[in-house]
């Protein structure tokens, strides 16, 4: 049964241009680089010919040396892929939220940055995070992502955390 979730692994056509706008972007910490040429990654992946560019990068936290979260950046180079319909309605297909705390701040600045927005912000009417916000964008490789502004009655109590 798991324990946790170690990170998210996203597949993308050009690592460099994924780093720069998930690090620059986004904001979160790039952690590592590396290629991964070797027997170990191709039993994993299943393909005998695998050769892999991987970026790791971790989420901020206001706890120092710990990340809520690690994103994988995963470009093939060998076996190259082909793009596939990335439509959200297509099974298979999933996106990814982050948490900021002021959603309206964090969409004006990734507007004027060149994000390519599929909503702007929504004050979430019903549910379990009314009162909340969110709104969602695609990265460079169309990946969609959402940001999220939780309502207040979500957040954590902070005063038990210090």
């Amino acid at each position: 049964m798991p324990t946790g979730i170690w990170h998210t692994g996203l597949h993308v056509s050009d690592l460099d241009r994924s780093i720069a706008f998930y690090r620059d972007v986004l904001g979160l910490d790039l952690v590592h680089v590396q290629d991964q040429d070797n027997p170990y990654t191709r039993t994993l992946v299943g393909y005998p010919d695998a050769r892999l560019r991987v970026a790791q990068l971790a989420v901020p936290s206001d706890r120092p040396g710990i990340s809520s979260h690690d994103v994988e950046l995963v470009q093939y180079l060998t076996p190259q892929g082909v793009r596939q319909d990335p439509a959200r309605y297509h099974p298979g297909s999933a996106h990814l939220a982050f948490v900021v705390g002021d959603l309206r701040t964090e969409y004006d600045r990734m507007l004027a940055a060149g994000v390519r927005f599929v909503s702007s912000p929504n004050r979430i009417e019903a549910g379990v995070n009314q009162g909340g916000w969110c709104c969602y964008l695609l990265d460079p490789d169309d990946i969609t992502l959402e940001l999220v502004q939780p309502p207040p009655h979500r957040l954590p109590d902070r005063k038990d955390d210090a």
